[in-house]
């Protein structure tokens, strides 16, 4: 599908969103919140639900988690316009409440096809269930709630789409987390949009190209969390590392 017809295919699918009855939520909301942003983006920012004022209005991150969204994208350098935001339910939930299975099951089908539609290289769930979906989805193990917060800032590998979840700005609202590690985490969105310094020079790129390294390594970290690459810190630092060291640390006798 080309990008004119792509998009036609996202308005369409916002004014079904606008409109939609699938669910009990269409009873208690007052407007169905629709996508926003770019739908040929790298990043696909997915939320749990509208909040109260995202209800009022039909728009998304508008209230109080909109405004520490917006104060962190401002502080790692990233704008609205460069990513494609979305929620798991396109409903306000009453009073707040968890979102129910039936209802994540049922409001699930836009999100298949945004996904499908928008191609995102990189997925972005914000908190529990959002994430727990999209590793669900993925076939990827979702841990339980006391390992849970350790996924947050992680950069997951699912085939050729990456996975970044992250907290959701509401835990700063509620003040269950501080905002500097919410822009700690955050920042790691700008880590991936950019490479590795060091990639032109890496002897991960020379074996990449020579059919000799999984293309795994080169997306995960050299197009991916770099900083996370024990080659690239050992670099950082001037300390000696062999060709054969993958990012990870460990060693491939056959490269």
């Amino acid at each position: 599908m080309d990008v004119s017809s792509g998009n036609k295919y996202i308005e369409e699918l916002k004014e079904k969103v606008r409109h939609c009855r699938l669910c009990r939520l269409y009873e208690t909301r007052k407007h169905a919140v629709p996508p926003e942003g770019d739908p040929n983006a790298r990043i696909m920012i997915i939320a749990q639900a509208p909040g109260r004022q995202e209800d009022q209005e039909g728009r998304m991150f508008i209230g109080p988690s909109g405004k520490v969204l917006d104060r962190l994208f401002e502080q790692i350098g990233l704008d609205r316009g460069e990513l494609y935001m979305t929620n798991l339910l396109k409903c306000f939930l009453p009073n707040c409440r968890k979102p129910r299975s039936d209802e994540i099951e049922t409001c699930s089908v836009y999100l298949e096809q945004e996904i499908e539609q928008v191609n995102p290289e990189l997925l972005v769930p914000l908190g529990y269930h959002p994430t727990k979906n999209i590793l669900q989805k993925y076939g990827l193990q979702v841990p339980n709630r006391h390992h849970f917060p350790g996924l947050f800032g992680q950069l997951l590998m699912a085939g050729r789409r990456k996975l970044l979840p992250l907290r959701h700005p509401a835990t700063v609202v509620h003040q269950s987390a501080h905002f500097d590690t919410l822009r700690e985490n955050y920042r790691k969105l700008k880590v991936t949009t950019t490479t590795c310094k060091w990639y032109q020079v890496c002897p991960m790129r020379e074996f990449y190209e020579q059919g000799k390294l999984n293309k795994y390594w080169i997306d995960r970290y050299c197009h991916g969390d770099w900083e996370s690459c024990i080659r690239f810190q050992m670099e950082e630092h001037g300390r000696p590392h062999p060709d054969n060291m993958l990012p990870d640390g460990s060693h491939d006798n056959n490269l």
